[in-house]
C-alpha cells in the first residue's frame, strides 16, 4: 500500500501544472461593455524622460563628439593629443592645444580650442561618450566653427579600434573670423568604439568650437534630430504623454544649477552647458564627465512629444533646490522669475508667432503651437516651503491661463507623514493632479494593486509619475530588470487602469540607460553605442499603452489569489480589452463572458510568460521575454481558455 501511494505521488509530481488545472473550476470574468464606467484619460499611460544614465548626451541626443564645445569643468575632457604612432597609425608631430576664452564664439559658449601646429601632421582624437558607434554605409555630418590664424585646412578621419580608416573628410577655406564649416562623410564599416581624429597638414594656428560628428539618419531626418532606434522604441509604446526634462535635474543641487528652459532653445551653439546633477550623486558610480549640452532642449522635447503622438508635460523649478541635497530655497520675493518662466513657457509652446516667445518657436521651425495643456510645478518636493511657492504659481497661472492644469508633488514616498501632509494640502488647494512616486519592492506592487480602489473620487486626480519595482532596494546598483519585477508592475497597473476615474496618468522611470555609463537601475530601455533593447518592464508598459481604453469596464470575478484583472472599452475600435496577470506557479482556467455578446468571433491575444522569474532581456537576447501575439476563438460569446503560470495576458475582443 505504501509503495502504491508513493508511486501515485511520483506520477502527480510529473504531471505538468497546466494538466492539473483541468480539474479546477474556471475563474469566470463577467464584463458588460454595454454599460461602461468612468472615462479614462487618453493620456493614461505615458513616458517620463530624465537625463540620467547618459540618456540624453551619448544617448537619445546622438552627437558623437564628447565635449564638443570645450565647456566641461576639465575643458579638454574627451580630447587627446596623438602620441602613439604604432597604435594610432598617425605620425606624431610637434604642436599643442589649449583652451582659451578671448573673443569667443558667443557669450553662452565662452571657451574654445586653440591649436598650434608647428609642423604638418599634428593630430588629436576624441572617443565619444564611452565609445563612438558608427554604422556601415551611414552618413555623418562633420562640422565645426573655425577661426584661422594662418592655417587654412584640417582633415578629419574616423578610425576603428585597430587604427583602420573608416571615413575621412576635409574642412578648408578658413578666415580670421568665426564661421561654420561642414562636410558629409560615409562610413565603410560598423564599429562600436570608433574614434574621431583631427589632423592638421599645414603649420599655423586655428581656433575650433562646436566640433561635431552627427548622424544624418535621425528620427524624421532632422539636422539636430534624435537617435532613431531609441525614438522608435518610444513611438512603439503609444505613449499618451511625455514628461520632461526630469526629475531631480529640474531642481539641481543648488538653484544656480537648476534647469532653465530658456537657455535650452535657439541655436544649439548658443545654449549654455551645465554640469549634470547625476555627475557625482553616487559614490559607487561616479560620472565626472557627465554634463548637459542641451542639444536636446525644450524645443526638441516638444517636437519629440509631437512626433510620438504624446502630450507634452514639462516640469519647472518651484524655487527649491533638491531637498535631498542642499534644499536651497528662493525667497518668496524672488519668485517672480520662476513664475514668469512658466508664463513664458506657455507662450513659447502655444503663443502666436508675433508674441515674443512664440516668435522664437516659429524661428526654430515650428510656427504651429505645441498644444501645451499641463505643467508640473516642482519635482518630488514637500513641506510648507513648497506649498507656499506653489500658491504663487497657482495664483498667477490660474488667472492668466485657466486652461493649463498644474501637477504638484506628493513627496518622495508613497506613504508616511510627508505624503499625508501633502495630500491634505492638495485637497484644500483643490489641486489638479498630484504626482505620486513608488520605488518599492515587487511584493509592494503586488500588495498595492488595489491602492486606488478606495481613493476619494471627488478629490484631486493622481499622476503615478515615477514607479519601478526594485528587486534589491531603491537606488541599489544590484537591481535587475527581470520578469519578477515586470510582472509585479503589470499587476499593479491593473489597479491603475481599473481606477481610471482617479488615476489620470502613469509612467515608469527611469526610461533610458547607457550600458557603459549608468547611475541608476532598473530602467525601461538599455542601449550601447550601436543598439538598444526593451526590458520586460518596457514590454509591460508597451502592452498597456498599445491596449488602452476610453472607458473602464467593471469586471465581476470570483476571488482568486494571485490573479489581477482589469477591463476597458475602446470606443474607437469597438473592442473589449481584458488584462489578466497570473502570479501563481500553476496555470488558471479562465472564462471571459462579455455580456450582450453572442455568436462566434476571433479575439487577438498578447501574452508575456516565463516560469523563470529571474529571466531578463539583453543585447544578445533582446526578446527573451516579450509579448507573443496569437488569436483565440470566441464561441457563443464566451472565451474559454487558461492563463499560463507567471504570465501577463491581454485579450482584444471585437464587439461587433
Amino acid at each position: 500500500m505504501r509503495m502504491r501511494t508513493s508511486f501515485l505521488l511520483l506520477v502527480l509530481l510529473m504531471v505538468p501544472a497546466w494538466l492539473i488545472t483541468i480539474a479546477q473550476q474556471p475563474l469566470v470574468l463577467t464584463a458588460d461593455p454595454a454599460h461602461p464606467g468612468a472615462a479614462i484619460s487618453p493620456q493614461m499611460f505615458g513616458i517620463f524622460f530624465e537625463d540620467i544614465n547618459f540618456g540624453a548626451d551619448g544617448g537619445l541626443y546622438p552627437e558623437l563628439v564628447e565635449n564638443r564645445s570645450f565647456e566641461f569643468s576639465e575643458p579638454l575632457t574627451g580630447w587627446h593629443q596623438v602620441l602613439d604612432v604604432g597604435k594610432e597609425g598617425i605620425r606624431p608631430s610637434r604642436g599643442g592645444m589649449s583652451v582659451r576664452d578671448v573673443e569667443p564664439l558667443n557669450a553662452s559658449n565662452p571657451h574654445y580650442l586653440h591649436v598650434q601646429v608647428d609642423e604638418p601632421g599634428y593630430a588629436m582624437r576624441n572617443g565619444g561618450f564611452h565609445g563612438m558607434g558608427v554604422n556601415e554605409g551611414a552618413e555623418y555630418r562633420f562640422s565645426a566653427y573655425v577661426r584661422s590664424h594662418g592655417a587654412q585646412s584640417l582633415r578629419m578621419v574616423v578610425k576603428d579600434g585597430k587604427g583602420q580608416e573608416l571615413a575621412s573628410g576635409r574642412l578648408e577655406g578658413f578666415t580670421s573670423v568665426w564661421k561654420h564649416y561642414e562636410t558629409v562623410v560615409r562610413v565603410r564599416s560598423t564599429e562600436a568604439h570608433a574614434q574621431l581624429y583631427l589632423i592638421f597638414d599645414e603649420p599655423g594656428q586655428l581656433d575650433l568650437d562646436m566640433v561635431s560628428l552627427y548622424p544624418l539618419d535621425t528620427w524624421n531626418h532632422r539636422p539636430n534630430g534624435l537617435r532613431k532606434d531609441l525614438v522608435q522604441l518610444l513611438y512603439d509604446m503609444h505613449p499618451g504623454f511625455l514628461r520632461f526634462p526630469g526629475g531631480c535635474i529640474v531642481e539641481g543641487r543648488q538653484l544656480s544649477n537648476r534647469y532653465r528652459w530658456k537657455t535650452t532653445v535657439g541655436d544649439p551653439a548658443e545654449r549654455r552647458l551645465i554640469r549634470n546633477r547625476w555627475n557625482d550623486e553616487f559614490d559607487h558610480r561616479p560620472a565626472p564627465d557627465y554634463f548637459q549640452s542641451f542639444g536636446l532642449g525644450f524645443y526638441e522635447y516638444f517636437q519629440l512629444a509631437e512626433d510620438i503622438g504624446a502630450r507634452p508635460l514639462p516640469i519647472l523649478s518651484c524655487g527649491l533646490a533638491c531637498q535631498f541635497n542642499t534644499s536651497e530655497t528662493a525667497a518668496l520675493d524672488e519668485m517672480h522669475e520662476y513664475v514668469q518662466d512658466a508664463l513664458d513657457l506657455i507662450e513659447f509652446a502655444n503663443g502666436p508667432v508675433d508674441s515674443a516667445w512664440g516668435k522664437v518657436r516659429a524661428q526654430m521651425g515650428h510656427p504651429a503651437p505645441f498644444y501645451l495643456e499641463m505643467i508640473g510645478v516642482g519635482n518630488e518636493n514637500w513641506g510648507e516651503r513648497y506649498f507656499d511657492r506653489y500658491k504663487l504659481f497657482s495664483a498667477e497661472l490660474k488667472k492668466q491661463h485657466p486652461e493649463i492644469q498644474l501637477v504638484v508633488s506628493a513627496g518622495p514616498s508613497p506613504d508616511g507623514e510627508l505624503f499625508e501632509s501633502a495630500w491634505k494640502e492638495w485637497r484644500k488647494e483643490k489641486a489638479d493632479l498630484v504626482d505620486e512616486h513608488y520605488y518599492m519592492s515587487p511584493e509592494w506592487f503586488l500588495a498595492n494593486a488595489g491602492r486606488y480602489d478606495h481613493y476619494d473620487r471627488s478629490g484631486p486626480k493622481v499622476f503615478a509619475g515615477e514607479y519601478a519595482a526594485q528587486t534589491r532596494g531603491a537606488a541599489q546598483q544590484e537591481n535587475r530588470n527581470n520578469w519578477r519585477a515586470a510582472l509585479a508592475e503589470a499587476a499593479f497597473m491593473t489597479g491603475l487602469e481599473r481606477n481610471g476615474d482617479v488615476v489620470r496618468m502613469a509612467s515608469y522611470a527611469p526610461l533610458l540607460a547607457n550600458s557603459a555609463a549608468w547611475q541608476w537601475a532598473p530602467d525601461a530601455i538599455w542601449f550601447n553605442t550601436l543598439t538598444s533593447y526593451g526590458t520586460p518592464d518596457y514590454y509591460v508598459q508597451k502592452l498597456y499603452g498599445s491596449n488602452a481604453g476610453s472607458r473602464v469596464i467593471s469586471v465581476a470575478q470570483q476571488t482568486d489569489k494571485g490573479l489581477y484583472t482589469s477591463a476597458v472599452l475602446n470606443e474607437k475600435t469597438h473592442e473589449l480589452i481584458v488584462k489578466v496577470v497570473n502570479n501563481n506557479a500553476a496555470a488558471a482556467p479562465l472564462e471571459i463572458h462579455p455580456q450582450g455578446l453572442s455568436g462566434n468571433a476571433e479575439a487577438k491575444l498578447f501574452t508575456m510568460q516565463s516560469a523563470d522569474l529571474t529571466v531578463e532581456n539583453s543585447f544578445e537576447h533582446p526578446q527573451a521575454i516579450a509579448p507573443v501575439e496569437s488569436s483565440v476563438e470566441v464561441k457563443n460569446g464566451v472565451i474559454a481558455t487558461s492563463v499560463e503560470p507567471y504570465s501577463f495576458t491581454v485579450w482584444r475582443i471585437p464587439l461587433r
